[in-house]
């Protein structure tokens, strides 16, 4: 063989023991064949092996030979097997790395030794195509896209830029991928619910939209076999009419059932509403009949303390509710004009006033919302003095001062 073909570092050499090593150090020959007066010629054999300083070694590893004798490597991503025995070369192994898409991403397959004279590297530009569909996915999901997301022409040509071999999909084919990744996700957590050591609590909440549609939400807490608290929220589906508790106690049966988890509830946290305590007796009813629960139910039901902190706080701003809805009129009308908003914040400049800050429009159901609400007026009250001379239209903070500063002491908000 030439020894231009021998690369240096990719002679392959069998594993021996030490005793053949130091057998091949020195071989006698007897060239007088029986007679004993031949002459003894000494040879030498080289007894070390040469370094192997490839690439493709930090990616192949050596297999011990077969049953047929020969020499065989593994790929250490895909466990694609290859001949690399001195008369095969490593081309072959190079080609598979360029390809290879179970590497690293920092493998050496990102990394191509150049043949010119200069030992340059050359970067492959190989994705996985699925890899980057299923990235597509969770941006489309994360960020609230629709998906023709991946119809725009920019993003189009921003995908062919960084991954020329990726195949473009049609929106149809990226809702398909989302609801491929949304099951995927749902069985992960339905195998950590199944895997949970202990029980598992339950929030629940209905919400009403402007157009009377109600939204039902499933939360779950528990902890996991390291301890740690975990929320979930399991289900965030149209509640459709009616919306009593019979209704509610199916609706919350079918969910339980569906992530197969009625048998390991501990408690459900609720709020005060009428509806809620039929529902709760119903569903309560059912799981007994299980024989799911501990103690028969009797620490089922856990009162929502946020809500009751909710009612003795609106309880308390009625003592100040006339000045609390003045001044939600006053913002309102204030945010209710580019044009006026626009003025009051030249009121601000007016009196040296920072209006980062800005005027907090509460919601009524809210109580944090109101305090937040006043505690923008209180800082904002120099402005509005302002304003009722620049705008003959803005009445509405006539003579509620004083009112203003005596819901302000209530609040403690000075």
């Amino acid at each position: 063989m030439d020894s231009n073909e021998v690369d240096k570092g990719h002679f392959p050499f069998e594993s021996e023991s030490m005793e053949e090593e130091n057998d091949a150090d020195t071989q006698v020959e007897n060239t007088g064949g029986d007679t004993g007066k031949g002459k003894n010629v000494v040879q030498s054999m080289p007894s070390r092996k040469r370094k192997e300083t490839s690439k493709v070694w930090k990616v192949f590893m050596k297999l011990p030979r077969g049953k047929d004798g020969r020499l065989r490597c593994k790929c250490k991503g895909c466990s694609k097997t290859y001949l690399c025995e001195s008369t095969h070369g490593i081309g072959n192994m190079i080609r598979h790395m360029e390809s290879c898409t179970k590497l690293a991403h920092h493998d050496i397959r990102r990394m191509l030794l150049n043949k010119g004279s200069q030992g340059d590297m050359v970067v492959s530009n190989r994705r996985d195509p699925q890899v980057v569909r299923d990235i597509i996915s969770v941006v489309i999901v994360t960020h609230d896209l629709p998906f023709k997301f991946v119809e725009w022409s920019w993003i189009r040509r921003l995908i062919e830029y960084l991954c020329d071999d990726v195949t473009l999909v049609s929106r149809n084919t990226a809702k398909v991928d989302v609801v491929k990744l949304f099951s995927r996700e749902k069985q992960k957590i339905k195998t950590m619910l199944e895997n949970t050591p202990g029980r598992i609590c339950l929030t629940y909440d209905l919400w009403t939209l402007i157009n009377t549609d109600r939204f039902l939400c499933l939360t779950t807490h528990f902890l996991n076999g390291n301890w740690v608290l975990q929320k979930n929220v399991l289900n965030f589906c149209i509640m459709l009419p009616p919306h009593d508790g019979v209704s509610l106690a199916h609706k919350i049966n079918t969910l339980l059932c569906e992530w197969g988890i009625e048998k390991k509830i501990f408690s459900i946290t609720l709020d005060d509403a009428s509806s809620n305590k039929s529902f709760f007796d119903l569903l309560k009813s059912q799981l007994n009949l299980k024989k799911a629960l501990v103690c028969n139910g009797e620490f089922l039901h856990i009162r929502c303390y946020a809500h009751i902190v909710n009612l003795i706080a609106q309880d308390g701003l009625k003592e100040i509710d006339e000045v609390v809805l003045k001044i939600r009129e006053c913002i309102t009308y204030i945010r209710g004009s580019q044009v006026r908003k626009q003025t009051f914040l030249g009121c601000c400049k007016n009196v040296s006033l920072d209006s980062k800050m800005g005027l907090k429009q509460d919601v009524p159901t809210r109580w944090n919302s109101t305090y937040l609400m006043l505690q923008s007026a209180l800082y904002y009250r120099r402005p509005w003095y302002s304003l009722e001379l620049s705008d003959n239209n803005f009445k509405h903070f006539k003579g509620v001062y004083m009112q203003f500063l005596r819901g302000v002491n209530i609040a403690g908000l000075h």
